[in-house]
Parts: structure tokens; sequence; C-alpha cells
């Protein structure tokens, strides 16, 4: 006769729920700073923390032929270089960590524009999904060097989604507004309400005007009641919403700055505080006439590419407001 089985029984062991056993009980937003990296934002002005760069490299030469590479011009390497230094150096003299991507494959030539690549919410990114064809598969880019860092990807846009991370603003702790147009369809819109609706934040949606790029080239927050905005492009709903909100929406004042030298393509380093391109004398004094701190750096060179300082700084951190 054979001996009965004399093996423990696998009921109170730990593995299954017994004595040793240690509940996870904190939420995935209690884990960031934690078991996760300090992340994540949930307004505009908050003081910056980290920001995500990409110094270009020689990918940048492709810009020899501007429309190939959905630019304005031929940009100067070694200028360009130079002014993304500086821009760099200005974060970190302003306590800001800088990030650089450290692309794991050869870049692309737009891949500099970090800020198009995702958006930061209170629980990790979401990635973005570029529109162009030119910059499609940048965003492997940042999910590689998101993971390395420790921060939570919480969305990839699937299906015929595509969104950049320019075209989405927070309002307010529980409002994102998102421009819908070239580079944010509605299909990522929907996706957008879907993931931020799981966070209790609600989706404002705005249609750009034909021929724009993104939200963020028409309309920058700088503290918890005042944005500033392109008169006769930002969108009536989106002043309209800006407003009910209790902030002043300042107009600038010199278009031909706006456009020649990308005024008011800048970041926003805590309240009433902000980092934008150098040689701007009026938006400058327009600026500072509504208490703003400016704090300079040039990018003529690289604004050649179609940006400026915001869309070359991905947004990581920003203490909570």
């Amino acid at each position: 006769m054979d001996e009965p089985d004399e093996s423990p029984s696998t009921f109170g062991a730990a593995a299954y729920g017994g004595g040793g056993w240690s509940q996870r009980t904190r939420s995935s937003r209690d884990e960031i700073g934690h078991l996760w990296a300090g992340c994540g934002i949930n307004s505009e002005w908050g003081p910056l923390r980290s920001v995500l760069l990409h110094r270009p490299g020689k990918e940048l030469l492709a810009s020899h032929d501007p429309d190939a590479v959905q630019m304005l011009g031929n940009l100067d390497l070694g200028r360009a270089q130079a002014e993304h230094d500086q821009i760099t150096e200005v974060y970190r003299t302003h306590g800001v960590t800088v990030h650089d991507l450290e692309p794991h494959e050869p870049a692309t030539p737009n891949q500099m524009f970090c800020a198009d690549l995702l958006f930061m919410t209170p629980e990790g990114a979401i990635l973005s999904r570029p529109a162009s064809t030119v910059r499609a598969g940048e965003e492997r880019q940042v999910a590689h060097r998101l993971a390395a860092l420790g921060i939570p990807i919480v969305r990839t846009m699937r299906g015929t989604a595509t969104t950049e991370g320019a075209d989405a603003a927070w309002l307010d702790e529980e409002t994102v507004l998102v421009g819908r147009g070239l580079r944010t369809n509605q299909e990522a819109i929907d996706q957008l309400m879907w993931t931020l609706g799981e966070m209790g934040v609600s989706v404002i949606a705005v249609d750009m005007p034909f021929g724009t790029m993104h939200l963020m080239g028409m309309l920058r927050i700088v503290d918890r009641d005042l944005a500033i905005a392109w008169p006769r492009r930002t969108p009536h709903a989106a002043v309209k919403a800006l407003r009910e909100r209790g902030y002043e929406v300042a107009f600038i004042t010199s278009e031909d700055e706006a456009t020649d030298n990308r005024s008011l393509n800048f970041v926003t380093l805590g309240p009433r505080k902000v980092l934008t391109v150098a040689d701007n004398p009026i938006t400058q004094r327009f600026y500072e006439k509504l208490g703003i701190d400016c704090v300079t750096a040039p990018a003529a060179e690289l604004g050649k590419a179609a940006g400026a300082i915001g869309c070359l700084t991905g947004i990581l951190w920003r203490e909570s407001v």
C-alpha cells in the first residue's frame, strides 16, 4: 500500500495569502517618488523640477532640405548646439534637473522637440503618436528613456490616433485643454478623455485655426490666474474656458516677434517666471509689465526648425499645486 502524501498543504502559506502575506494598498499615484521616480504635473505654472531634452546632433544636417523634414530653413549645427547648450545650462542654474533623451537608435531630424512626444499627468506620462510620417517612431525613443528613468507610462496612443504633447495644457488640476487640428485628431482626444477621465480630469477640446501647428504656439500659462495668448489665433473657446476659471488672458503686442523669433515659445519656470527667447525687446517689456520675471536664452538658429524653447522641452515634473 502506498504511504499517504505527507507534504505540507500550501493553504496558509504567505504566497497564498497566509501569514507573511503583505497586501499592496498604495495607489499608483502614491507610489510616485517612492517605487517610481519623482514626476508628474497638474498645472502649467507650478515650480519646474525636471525636464527631458535632446541635444541635436548630426541628424540636424538633414535641414539642408527643410521641406523634406518639415522645418523652415537650413540650420547651422554648431550654432544650434551652442544655443541648446545655453538653454540646458539656464535650466540647471535655476535648479531644474535636465535628463538627456539619449537615443538608443539614430535620432530623427525633429527628435529635439521633446515637448511633442509626451504629455505628463499626475500619475505618469501619456506617450504621443506624432502626426507626421517624418516623425513617426520618435515616441519609441521617449518610451525607452522614460522606462530607464523610472517614470510610468500610463497610456500609449493606439489605432489611428495622432497627438503631440504641445497640443495639450493643464487649465487647473481637474481640466486639460486640447487643441484639435493638424497634429491631434479626434480619435486621440477620445483616448485622452478616457485616460484622464479615470483620473477625475475633464478634457476641453478646441478647434485649431487652419495653418497652425500646436496649441503651445498660441497659448501659454504663467500663473494660476494669467495666460498669454496670440490675438486672432487663439481659439475663442480656449479664451472662454480660461476666463471662466479666473484667468486674465493677455494678448501679445508684437506678432512680428512671435513670428520671427518665437517670443511666445517659452517655458514657465514657476509662477510668473519664464525662460523665454532672447532678443524680443517689445515682448519682454510686455511680459515684465505683467509682473513676469524673464530669464532669456538665444534660440534664433533653433527657431529655423519651426520651434523654440517650449517645443524643445519635455516637462517631466512640476511641484503640485
